[in-house]
Formats: C-alpha cells, structure tokens, sequence
C-alpha cells in the first residue's frame, strides 16, 4: 500500500511538472534550474550527516544550513539588482572582484563535478553485488572520461538537453519519498518509537563540520548567470522562490528523519540514505538511484561545460574549452582516487564558499556607493568574512 503510494505521488507530481501550463510557465523555467542544485546532491547525503552528528538537533542545523544560505543569496540577488541597474558605473574594485568571482565559481565547478560524479559513482553500484569503495571508484573514472570524451569530441548540446527531464523526475521522487517518510514517521509515532538522538557532536567541531556543509545547500548562485535568458526581476524572483521552496523540502525531509530512526541504524557512508529507505518502503532505494544516477550525470555536464567555459572566457582563448574539461578530468580522478565523498564535500563547501564571500565583499562595495548603504555595506562586510571563516575553518564529515 505505501509502495504504491509513493509511486503515484511520484508519477503525480511528474505528471504535473510536465504539463506545459507549468513547464513553460517563465518564473518557473527560471526556478527549477537553482532549485534542483539546491536540493540535488544534498539530498542524498545530508539527511544521514545530520542525524549522524547532530541528533535530535539535525533540524535546527538544518535551518542554520538554509538561513546561511539565504543570506550569501541576498548579496547576490543585491548584485544582481545593481548590476541591471548600473553596469556602466561599476566601480574599478567592484569589477576587480568580479574577475576573481569568476575565477572562483570555476574552481568550485571544478571540485563540485568530483562531488557529483563520485556520488554517481557510489549510488551506481549501491544496489550491485559490486558494492566497494573501489567499484564506486572504477565506475566514477570511466563516467569522467566519458565526459571528457563526449566534451572534447562533440560538445554537451545533446547531454543537455536530459537536465530538464531529470530535474523533473528528480523532483517528483524527492515528494514521493517525503510521502513515504511522513507516513513511517506518522506509524512510528503511532507506536510510541519516535526517538531523540543525542548529538555526536558539540561546540567547535559541530560548528566546523557545518562549515563544511555549505555546498549542500548551494546552487541558487546560478540565477545569477542566466541574465541571456531571464530579466534581472525574474531572476531575483526565482532564486528566492528557489530558496523557499528547498528550504520547506529540507526542514520536511529532516524533521522526520531526525526522529524516526535511532542512532544504531545509522551506518554513514555516502549512500546510507538507502539503506534507511529500505526500513520505509522497499520501493524507494530504487526510485532513488534512478534519481541519483540522472540528477549527478545532468549536474556534472552543466558544471563541466559551465567551468570550461568560464576559464576559456577568462584565459581568453589561451586555455581552450577542450584543455579546460582535461584539466577537469585530471583534476577530478586525483580526487577520485585520494579523496573519500565527505572530503570532496568540504572541498567543494570550501570552494563555494569562497566565491560567496567574495560575491560578499561585491555587494559590501556596492552598498557603500549607494546614499545611506553603509549600514548594509556592514551587513554585507561580516557576510564576507563569514564565508572566509568557512573556507578556513570547514571540515568534512569522519
């Protein structure tokens, strides 16, 4: 009865999301793409972290994961606004950050490719008898070099083309897994087995791991690149509908994890998130590699492509786009093979971090230009500096 529960809340909601009233609906095209980085790979892999280290205070980290995420989105979405408004006028500083803004992003795509890929590599052999470290491992370095392949050969036009299929289904398993968890949670009350976690972790450490879990609630920066397609107001709409709605989906899907399972079936590792849903419904562990493997492969090619282009743009031709995706892919295999996922997620925490601090520092002088912005120059000045602190203190999951 659950199963099929859970399959007609996903085929519902795919249904949905495919119908053109809503596909083509222009606020929501410009959503979906910062909404599906947003709660894409951290998904997969926070819920368990969280009631790992945290216990019964996973929502509330939860939160502080979706606030800090709000406010780095602010200093973009300022951004955003001014530059629509003021390109011209841009101060000398403000485009010197800008330039090492860029520099940054394609960095961190370079670190986030790794992430994704090595995820993809992991749920793929997940429900195999090939199940180890190192198959996952052998599956993540073939997918890479067929992404440089395909990349150096023909381009990613026909690969991209699959994002919005995949953001889709993507979606409507997330909503069909909630249902299902919110009924096992709904059962568990019901039989007076709800539990209450102590955390693993207090003070610094806690602090500092939550440092290093930024990067699963980023990706509403990409708004910030879609200024081809989308005026200034949309976008500045759309990251935050984007924002709000990942938010609502995250604070949902770790309410109800953090007080359903005891610590003891808690195995973490990077696809422990199926071995909990195999207790709520033995449907979902598919639904979700099947999620797993689209969502990954689709966010790679658009990091790879986007971070290719990036260092082209800002080499100016001296690095082409084709030695841009080597560099990638040699890049990512060295993380691969030396690096577990929970290192590459502080990693890549780490990288973004540090773009948003600097896209902090942007919007700081930015709002010193502007009558009476000092005070939000001040605002935007500790955002800076908190996304320092970030890069410099954030460690990744043990």
């Amino acid at each position: 009865m659950l199963n099929a529960a859970i399959l007609l809340t996903t085929v519902a909601v795919l249904g949905a999301l495919m119908l053109p009233r809503i596909a083509d609906a222009r606020l929501w095209r410009a959503t979906v793409t910062p909404l599906a980085s947003i709660i894409g790979s951290g998904f997969l892999v926070l819920g368990p972290i969280l009631d790992d280290s945290y216990g019964l205070f996973a929502p509330a980290v939860m939160a502080a994961l979706c606030l800090g995420a709000w406010a780095f989105g602010s200093a973009i979405r300022f951004n955003i606004a001014r530059i629509d408004l003021t390109e011209e006028g841009r101060s000398r500083p403000e485009k010197i950050l800008e330039q090492a803004t860029s520099w940054a992003l394609s960095f961190a795509y370079i670190i986030s490719v790794a992430y994704y890929l090595n995820l993809f590599g992991a749920f793929a052999v997940s429900l195999t008898t090939y199940n180890s470290p190192t198959a996952a491992k052998e599956m993540t370095s073939a997918v890479f070099l067929l992404v440089l392949v395909v990349g150096w050969t023909r381009g990613f036009g026909a690969l991209e083309r699959m994002e919005q299929i995949s953001v889709s289904v993507k979606l409507a398993i997330i909503l069909g897994l909630l249902v299902g968890l919110a009924q096992y949670f709904a059962r568990q009350a019901g039989a007076g087995t709800l539990v209450l976690n102590p955390p693993r972790l207090t003070g610094w450490p806690a602090v500092t791991l939550a440092f290093g879990l930024i990067v699963t609630v980023q990706g509403f920066e990409t708004t910030r690149y879609l200024g081809a397609v989308y005026d200034a107001r949309t976008r500045i709409r759309a990251m935050r509908l984007a924002q709000l709605l990942a938010t609502l989906i995250y604070m949902v899907y770790i309410g109800l994890l953090a007080y359903a399972f005891p610590a003891s079936h808690m195995a973490l590792n990077e696809t422990a998130i199926i071995q909990l849903m195999e207790l709520v419904a033995p449907i979902l562990p598919v639904l979700l590699v099947a999620a797993a493997l689209s969502a990954q492969f689709s966010a790679a090619v658009a990091d790879t492509g986007g971070s290719g282009g990036l260092v082209a743009e800002l080499t100016r031709g001296r690095i082409s786009t084709r030695q841009a995706y080597a560099g990638l892919v040699a890049v990512g295999l060295v993380l691969t093979w030396t690096a577990n996922v929970f290192e590459i997620i502080s990693y890549a925490s780490r990288a973004f971090a540090a773009y948003y601090a600097l896209q902090a520092a942007i919007a700081a002088v930015g709002a010193r230009q502007m009558p009476g912005g000092g005070r939000l120059a001040m605002r935007f000045a500790a955002l800076a500096l908190l996304g320092v602190a970030i890069v410099i203190f954030g460690v990744p999951v043990e």
